[in-house]
Order: C-alpha cells, then structure tokens, then sequence
C-alpha cells in the first residue's frame, strides 16, 4: 500500500503536549468545602469497617484463582443518575459537583448496595486533559445525552490512512496539581489524595476502527478490501504501544493492583503485581491489561484473528495480567482468546453459551459473569425470576472461580432499591454453595 501514517516522534515525551486547559473554575465555597468533607468523613469512616477487610482479602484469593464464594459487583452505570440524581448535588462548581457525586455514591455503596466493592480511604483525581487525537475524527450526527446517534467515519479510501497518526492528547500539569492540592485542603486528613488517571478502558481497538471506517464497511473491507483493515489496525496497534511507552516514560501510569476497576469488570486486588523488580516507576508489566471486540461479534474465529486478535497480542504480551472480553459472547472464539499471554479474567456475556464456557475456563480462569441487566429495567422487578436465573447460573459455575458483575443498567426506572435487592438476592444465593 502506498499510503502510509505520520511516524511516531522520536522523542517519546513529545506524545504528550502540555498545555493549559483550565482556565477558571478552580474556587471551590467554603460552604462546597464543607460539604465535601462531610461526604469524605463518612466515605472514611465507611473505609476502615473490618468488613472492608474482609471485601479485600477475598478478591485477593479470587484474583489468584483460589475458591471462594462467587464475589459480587454491582455497577449502575448510566443509573447512577436515578440514584444521585443531578437536582440532588449542593454544590456548584464544576469540579466540587463531580466530587459530590462520587463521594456520594461510595456512601450509598458502602450504605445500601453493599456489594462486595471495596471503599478505599483513597481520593483520587484524574489529570486535567484532552482526548486522543489520531488525526482523524468521525462527525457524529444526532448525539445528544444518552440518545442514539449516527457519524460519518473519515477513512474514505486507502490514501485517507496516511492523514491519520499517533495519538496525541494534551495535559494541563498546573492545573492538575491545583486540583489536587485543594483535594488535599479538603481532604488531607480524611482521605489519602492521589494523582491517578485511567488513560484508556480497553486496547480492543476495533471501536476505533469502526469510528474510523464504518462498522457495515469493514465487514465488507473483511472479503473485499483487507488490505485497508490492516494498515488501519496496524496503526492503531503501533500508536498504542508508542502511548504505552510514553505514559511509562513520563511515570503517568499507575498501579491498577488495588482497588481499581480492572478488565469490564471486576478489581484488581493481587500479590502476584507489580513485579518483583518493581522500582517505582510503573510499567504495563505491573499492570493488568485489558482488551475486547464487541464490534466484531458474528466475525468467524479466522477473520477475528487476522484482523484483530493479531494486532492486540503485542500490546497484552506487556501485561502482567490480563482481562478479555466485554458483552461480545467468546465461546465461539476461546481457541483464538486463550492465546492471549498472562489470561486471568473471561468476561461471559448473556449472550454466551454458560455451560460451554464454564467448560472452558474451570478453574484456570475467571469466570467474569455478566447477568442481563434487563432484569433492572423492566416494568416490574421480579425478585424471583432474578433469583432462579441466579440460583441456575450459580449451578452451572459450581466448579469455577465466579464473579457476578452487573452493569451496562442504563436504566433501573428511578427506583434505587432494585439494585440494592439485586446485590442482596445475588450475594444470598452466592453464599448458598
């Protein structure tokens, strides 16, 4: 192909621009100071519970394959907002507002849901940055808060890839660092205040891919065009590893062995990371990584490895652990998925075939099961279908290492204590084997 994307700096630290993106915004009232302390005294008192203990000990035993009973996690997701609902927040500033938020759903975690997620005496806050730039951007056309939408992918033809390159994105350092240290005025003696970002959810890929190209044209690109797919995902492969190494370079990664949400779903909680010859700046190899192809379901297991499985394994090869899959069923690709170096967490989606999978992963693998959240949005929420489902699900995993994760509930019908009689009735029947 002659078409060919801009090369990788060769300075790795030019990945990164800094740049100042907050501008204002950072005076917080006394009156915000004041009510996010209080939020932050009882997400510490919530913290030092000895059921918290107790919460981390088991995903540590979990995590390195040992047999407890199935632990439990309950996301609300886009729900969030039926339990914290916007109305609801005191404060105004835009960044109090968002601390508000969170600290209060630890609280209603820690006091209501009481799943097994741990609350950590920890207040982290992300850098103040922009989103990656390849080069090219999709024009989305229709979106708006939780609607449906539509884009124009920008790769056209096979000369449209030599426009795209690495990503780039901007960090506001000063700005970050204010924000921590008025975190710090706030917080300092309740909360231990930490500078940590997630700088992707997944290095699947292919949602890129699909922005870029469309998702009816690279199932047409797979018979007719291959060509194109592998110069997109080559680059995107490339410009994921570059990132990885200019993200250790300028120590901006950090430990996800702790309470962090690791994989699309579960914790990280693990002696077996960082490394042994961990030095304090963190690399991918003390990190769990993660990947998925939701975009590819109905792709045979061939087409899945040409096209994606080939370009993720050198970027999870660099993890200590890794997590694959989200709500794409991968029975009907293990052979192709169990090739991925350091596997440790199988994400099996209700659109997966449980005894199949169950087969598969024993206990040498995670079993990450995704109950259907429909189950939480529907006209009536029936307690006793949700148990049987639960209970049958439980039976069919008896001899496996089982995680129960609820999420993708975009809705619960504003009604809070649907998720709070789903982590109930879920932990009960767990306890029952």
């Amino acid at each position: 192909m002659s078409a060919s994307p801009k090369k990788y700096p060769a300075d790795a630290t030019e990945l990164i621009v800094e740049s100042k993106l907050v501008e204002d915004g950072l005076t917080f009232s006394q009156a915000e100071k004041d009510h996010l302390r209080s939020l932050a005294g009882t997400v510490a008192e919530l913290s030092v519970q000895p059921i918290e203990s107790e919460k981390r000990d088991l995903w540590l035993r979990h995590n390195m394959l040992q047999s407890t009973r199935p632990l439990v996690f309950c996301d609300p997701e886009g729900s969030w907002r039926e339990i914290v609902p916007d109305e609801s927040l005191q404060c105004e500033n835009t960044f109090a507002r968002d601390w508000e938020f969170n600290l209060r759903a630890k609280i209603f975690r820690g006091k209501e849901m009481r799943d097994d997620r741990t609350i950590d005496p920890y207040f982290d806050v992300s850098h103040v940055r922009t989103g990656y730039d390849w080069g090219l951007e999709a024009k989305i056309i229709g979106a708006g808060r939780g609607n449906a939408y539509r884009w124009d992918p920008p790769v056209k033809t096979e000369a449209d890839i030599a426009k795209l390159h690495f990503p780039t994105f901007k960090i506001d350092t000063a700005g970050t660092e204010r924000l921590a240290e008025i975190a710090e005025e706030i917080f300092g003696d309740l909360l231990s205040v930490r500078i940590k970002s997630s700088w992707w959810w997944s290095l699947g890929m292919t949602n890129y891919l699909v922005n870029l190209r469309g998702l009816d044209q690279i199932l047409f690109d797979m018979l007719d065009n291959p060509q194109i797919l592998h110069a997109i995902m080559s680059v995107l492969s490339s410009g994921f590893m570059a990132l990885l190494d200019a993200l250790t370079e300028r120590k901006l990664l950090s430990l996800n062995c702790d309470g962090s949400y690791v994989g699309s779903g579960g914790f990280g909680w693990t002696d077996e990371l960082p490394q042994a010859d961990f030095d304090g700046t963190v690399r991918p190899c003390d990190m769990w990584g993660f990947a998925e192809s939701q975009e590819t379901v109905g792709v045979s297991q061939d087409m899945f490895e040409e096209f994606v499985l080939r370009y993720q394994l050198p970027i999870l090869s660099r993890f200590g652990l890794n997590c694959y899959g989200c709500c794409e069923p991968v029975d009907d690709r293990w052979e192709a998925v169990k090739k991925v170096p350091n596997l440790r967490r199988i994400s099996v989606s209700p659109w997966s075939k449980p005894e199949k999978m169950a087969a598969y992963l024993g206990q040498q693998y995670i079993y990450s099961m995704k109950p259907n959240p429909s189950d939480l949005a529907m006209d009536n929420f029936d307690e006793a279908r949700i148990r049987q489902k639960m209970r049958n699900e439980f039976q069919t995993t008896r001899n496996c290492i089982v995680e129960a994760i609820m999420k993708d509930t975009h809705t619960i019908r504003n009604d809070p204590t649907r998720v709070i009689r789903w982590v109930q009735i879920t932990k009960e029947e767990a306890e029952k084997l």
